[in-house]
């Protein structure tokens, strides 16, 4: 069996693995963040999963715009994935401290699940760019 997908197909299942892992995490976490964080600390989970999630997505999009007809040379994919995780660290860093010094969440549980959340999705992501390169 061939698993020839149109890169807007792979994308598609690159945002369900990546919304599922973020679900799972924020579920694996909801009782210890609630218990050691207080109720406040839960909105500031999943904002933080949130932003790591934003964040995955966008850096997949140079994975998708760089699945061509013709095959990418070694130093093209190397570029795409490297451009990939920085996009990536970018966004995440960037939406992160806005959203920290917003003051609409506890900061110390946001950047926690930000950092949390990040380093799950990091699998996904590399799954992704080693098989759309």
């Amino acid at each position: 069996m061939t698993h020839d997908r149109t890169p807007a197909a792979a994308y598609l299942r690159f945002v369900a693995w990546v919304v599922g892992v973020a679900a799972l995490a924020a579920a694996l976490g909801y009782l210890p963040t609630r218990r050691l964080g207080g109720p406040d600390a839960v909105p500031a989970m999943l904002a933080g999963c949130a932003v790591a999630v934003l964040a995955s997505l966008v850096g997949g999009l140079p994975v998708l715009l760089g699945r061509r007809e013709r095959e990418p040379t070694p130093a093209e994919r190397l570029n795409g994935m490297l451009f990939g995780l920085a996009l990536r660290f970018g966004v995440a860093l960037g939406l992160g401290m806005a959203v920290a010094l917003s003051g609409s969440f506890a900061r110390y549980p946001l950047l926690l699940w930000v950092a949390i959340s990040y380093m799950a999705l990091l699998a996904v992501d590399t799954r992704f760019a080693l098989k759309g390169f």
